[in-house]
């Protein structure tokens, strides 16, 4: 098995506390009592009251589909490229319907879509890393 340099190592570590810092935002949301949404600024407690069961099982794909292709970074394994493939597609649906079907730009502005733009590019990095491990035969 080819050797592969440490920054590989180093991309994919950091790869997966994103991935278990996403998977804590997911559970800290949907573990959330009704007290705790009405703490949150008034836009979005709405949105998150609002969402569909499809969109929050959309967010859960994403961060548990992130931590198995992280995981299988680290193990270096062929099924990484895939896992992170569909957290990328986890992503795009849940922010899709979170920016598309809810009054959230209009209400906070442009500026309420820098973080998830961050998750996006983050997702697509993820996934740029697995397709050049992949092409150079570090993944198995």
């Amino acid at each position: 098995m080819q050797t592969v340099p440490k920054w590989y190592w180093i991309a994919s570590i950091l790869a997966l506390v994103w991935a278990l810092a996403g998977c804590f935002a997911y559970w800290s949301q949907v573990s959330m009592t009704a007290d705790d949404l009405a703490q949150l600024p008034p836009e979005q407690a709405a949105v998150w009251a609002m969402m569909p069961k499809w969109v929050v099982g959309a967010y859960a794909v994403a961060v548990w589909a992130a931590l198995a292709g992280t995981l299988g970074l680290l193990l270096r394994k062929s099924w990484a490229r895939p896992a992170l493939l569909v957290s990328l597609f986890g992503i795009v649906v849940q922010f899709g319907w979170t920016f598309f079907a809810t009054p959230l730009l209009a209400s906070q502005g442009a500026g309420a879509a820098a973080f998830p733009l961050f998750i996006l590019l983050a997702g697509m990095a993820m996934l740029a890393l697995a397709r050049h491990a992949a092409a150079r035969g570090w993944l198995n």
